[in-house]
């Protein structure tokens, strides 16, 4: 699995006067790296790094550790909505300043080390697990799954601190997912009752990200992979080697996806029912032809060639 600390552990360590001091610093010296920015004091007697993240400096100066999406988000795992800083604070912990309005404090307790700035990856997943909306969630265990932020073993310690109401969605889960807008789709067409494929490759055209009901395919872009003009003729070119295959293509953003996802099932349906009454009609246009075939088979085979010979003068 993927390490969740940087090169250095030091913008994710909360250190003490006293640590500081063991390795050497003297009180002078603390003061002046704080004045200079090396250090941010963030309690009192409690320090952090100074490229430590905007994020856990804020969690430390709340006397807890980052948390929940706050920390899934900060690594790079995907989150839908994001709202406010998750802090994990310790049961029975005393002394904490009350939650400012944007801040929700996650009061339990934690295996990480207790100067760690930042709780245990695989209980922030199980946490942001709790606080998203279901297909959120399964998008957010996608994308780390994806990455490589857990495996198989992993995600069993994630839904083992799950209470049982949840264990259906590690059913849900897809590790081929590149993209949280993907996920979202993904059960999206579940819903719409689709045999969906994940990342096909079709001979002439490429790797896909869905092939449902074996003729529509579906894209999911974002402007961060098909922003420019070449990834447009690159798109282009696919789709018309598509077409020409028997695929229809259909290119879904990822802004509507995430933030209009009503409209895009609403479009999505009305693709897949226009598809499946032409296929009820090609069905019965191909029925009516073998019908016509064996008529016109029955019709000729009692008539026989008429023996042409010789005429008497």
């Amino acid at each position: 699995m993927a390490s969740l600390a940087p090169a250095s552990d030091g913008p994710l360590i909360v250190w003490t006067t006293a640590t500081l001091r063991e390795a050497g610093m003297t009180r002078r010296a603390i003061g002046a790296a704080v004045e200079s920015g090396a250090l941010h004091r963030v309690r009192r007697g409690r320090y952090l790094a100074g490229q430590s993240h905007p994020d856990v400096i804020a969690a430390a100066r709340c006397g807890g550790r980052l948390d929940c999406v706050s920390l899934v988000s900060l690594v790079g795992v995907f989150v839908h909505r994001r709202a406010g800083l998750h802090v994990q604070q310790e049961e029975g912990a005393s002394r904490r300043p009350a939650a400012p309005p944007d801040v929700r404090y996650h009061w339990r307790s934690s295996t990480a080390p207790p100067d760690s700035a930042v709780t245990a990856l695989i209980e922030a997943l199980a946490q942001s697990v709790r606080c998203q909306a279901p297909r959120s969630a399964v998008a957010t265990l996608d994308s780390a799954w994806h990455l490589g932020f857990v495996d198989e073993d992993g995600l069993g310690q994630i839904f083992a601190r799950l209470p049982r109401r949840y264990q259906v969605l590690r059913g849900l889960l897809e590790g081929r997912s590149e993209s949280g807008p993907e996920s979202l789709v993904r059960l999206l067409l579940r819903t719409l009752g689709c045999h969906v494929d994940v990342q096909v490759r079709i001979d002439g055209v490429g790797r896909v990200d869905f092939l449902v009901d074996g003729w529509l395919i579906v894209e999911c872009d974002s402007e961060r992979f098909h922003g420019d003009w070449q990834s447009h003729k690159r798109d282009r070119r696919r789709d018309s080697a598509a077409l020409e295959r028997g695929f229809c293509t259909v290119r879904l953003l990822a802004e509507d996806i995430l933030y209009r996802p009503d409209a895009v099932r609403a479009s999505l349906e009305r693709i897949l029912g226009r598809g499946r009454r032409a296929e009820l009609r090609r069905s019965q246009a191909d029925a009516r032809r073998a019908r016509r075939a064996r008529a016109q088979s029955a019709l000729f085979s009692g008539v026989r060639p008429t023996s042409v010979g010789r005429h008497k003068a």
